[in-house]
């Protein structure tokens, strides 16, 4: 097993150390290129620099440019929002710039590897079978909450978990008389027996309620754009089919998302069912129909049971939100690890975020497998930078209060960390927002920074199971497609076990390698993918949706 240490050199042309546990002032660090005495405390997950920088000196980790010094930084002291400022290097493309080689992992341990899914006519295969309900336009909303309370009960979704909160307490010691320190102290959580989902169709997941907040009163792009991202729900491969609700005077129009179907999978034959409520003779009338003909889908949904899939057949999205300083030295690579084996077994996986590719734009050009995408990547990535610039916000805005407290003090820093979740295999295409995934190996997929807008973008555009890093906590899933969520660090999983799945802080502990955890990671996805793990999103219910909108947003 690796031995833990305190500190980290990431990359060795790194002029900074990654504290891996609390140092304090006056300690002496002793790493490879010699040793420091630290001239402040610094906490785990942030950095320190390894020589005198001065004014104007460039800050280095992973080995590219992260930051400037806005002043002179001591030896050992701590890199931080009033020291320095985000800084990139400038990228180009060029045919020279392209890289053709790739030496995979060694596959060989999942060769014969497969997960039980639902195949489509198309080729493709689930990890799920779901039904989707979905709205064009918001004021769709209440009919579609209307026909879940009927819906989720009435057919055997519905379920309750053995952590249940009762407000009732409460309310009898507020009778009482109580002050409101003893209402502080009154526990409100109670244990009842839990219930499992006992459905009707027994061999479909989940029949799932979108809701948004566009199709409307926004730009036509925005109203196209959500035709086209609710048109690759429907062409996932984890959908059986959907209900589709229109009012009927909307920009997005049912035409706009036939012509999108059509256009991404013209040979499509799950069932799908339009309805628009101005040719109804009433809203009851409105409702029952869709419930009516979504029960109808599903009977046919139920028909598809899973088999066994190899894993070439997985496309998986990767992901990363409430990110921390250890983010990018164990959760993310560990997804690039497994991101390589998927790919070198034949599949497929999705790296998005593009405000989080800041910084890291040459090794991503670099690895293009033609000038063509490189040349896409670069537009895309300049065009949303300058959009943001102009609307007040650039790249550099990116991190969060969270991502700043814990050790990600330039968008470059985080960007860096982000981009190991793509590991090391060539780029095989670059898709703008709700383009679809068509060849396997890695793929970029222009979404925003945002969490979930990101997911949301993902599954849009075809994946089939969802990994999901975190190094703060962040409570999120998707209605369409399983999200798994991995801790960076192991506080955190023991603290948020309930909403968090997997565990790579063993790596920080130097209790685990990136290989280690990887492969033990893939397990995980494979039981996942086959139905047979239940992960935390889905027993909590988790399924948000939020459609990106083109005007801004990081």
């Amino acid at each position: 097993m690796p031995k833990q240490t305190k500190i980290l050199k990431v990359h060795p042309k790194d002029n900074v150390l990654v504290a891996l546990t609390n140092l304090q002032k006056g300690d002496l660090i002793e790493y490879t290129n010699g040793s420091i005495c630290l001239k402040e405390n610094i906490k785990a997950k942030h950095k320190l620099v390894t020589h005198n920088l001065t004014k104007g000196g460039e800050i280095i980790m992973y080995g590219v440019v992260v930051g400037r010094a806005k002043k002179n930084i001591l030896k050992g002291e701590a890199i931080n929002t009033h020291n320095i400022a985000h800084e990139t290097e400038e990228y180009f493309v060029s045919e020279k710039n392209i890289q053709y080689d790739w030496n995979p992992p060694d596959t060989y341990k999942f060769l014969n590897h497969t997960f039980l899914g639902y195949h489509r006519e198309d080729g493709k295969v689930g990890t799920e079978n779901n039904w989707l309900v979905i709205p064009l336009v918001f004021c769709q909303n209440r009919n579609i909450k209307e026909i879940k309370k009927v819906m989720l009960e009435g057919l055997g979704y519905s379920s309750f978990h053995k952590q249940t909160f009762d407000i009732q307490p409460l309310i009898a010691a507020y009778k009482s008389g109580r002050s409101k320190d003893d209402l502080l102290d009154i526990d409100i959580l109670y244990n009842t027996k839990e219930k499992k989902n006992n459905p009707l169709f027994t061999n479909v997941d989940s029949v799932q309620f979108l809701t948004h907040e566009g199709g409307c009163g926004g730009s036509t792009s925005d109203a196209v754009a959500l035709c086209n991202l609710l048109a690759g729900y429907i062409n996932n491969p984890n959908v059986a089919g959907a209900t589709v609700l229109s009012l009927g005077c909307q920009h997005a129009q049912i035409s706009i998302l036939e012509r999108a179907l059509k256009r991404i999978a013209p040979n499509m034959k799950k069932p799908v069912f339009f309805l628009e409520q101005h040719k109804s003779s009433s809203e009851r009338n409105f409702i029952s129909e869709s419930i009516k003909k979504t029960f109808i889908g599903m009977i046919e949904a139920n028909k598809v049971s899973r088999s066994p899939a190899p894993l070439s057949k997985l496309t998986i999205g990767l992901e990363c939100g409430g990110s921390d300083g250890f983010s990018g030295i164990s959760a993310n690579p560990t997804l690039g690890y497994v991101s390589d084996i998927i790919v070198g077994l034949g599949g497929s996986a999705i790296l998005s975020e593009f405000p989080e590719l800041n910084g890291v734009e040459q090794e991503l050009i670099n690895r293009c497998i033609d000038v063509s995408k490189a040349h896409k990547f670069a537009k895309i990535m300049r065009v949303y930078d300058a959009k943001a610039n102009a609307l007040g916000s650039g790249f550099y805005a990116n991190p969060s209060p969270g991502n700043i407290k814990d050790g990600l003090v330039t968008d470059a820093i985080k960007s860096a960390g982000a981009a190991k979740k793509g590991g090391t295999s060539p780029i095989v295409d670059v898709l703008d927002y709700t383009e679809q995934v068509i060849h396997s190996g890695l793929n970029l997929l222009c979404t925003p920074g945002n969490d979930v807008e990101s997911t949301t973008g993902l599954v849009g555009s075809g994946a089939n199971i969802l990994l999901f890093t975190t190094g703060l906590g962040t409570p999120t899933g998707n209605p369409a497609v399983p999200v798994v969520k991995i801790s960076s660090n192991t506080s955190l999983y023991n603290k948020m076990n309930d909403i968090i799945d997997f565990n790579t802080g063993t790596i920080i502990e130097g209790i685990a390698t990136i290989e280690s955890c990887g492969e033990e990671l893939l397990e995980y996805i494979i039981k996942v993918a086959s139905g047979e793990i239940e992960i935390n999103a889905r027993r909590l219910n988790q399924n948000d949706f939020i459609p990106w909108k083109r005007g801004l947003s990081l």
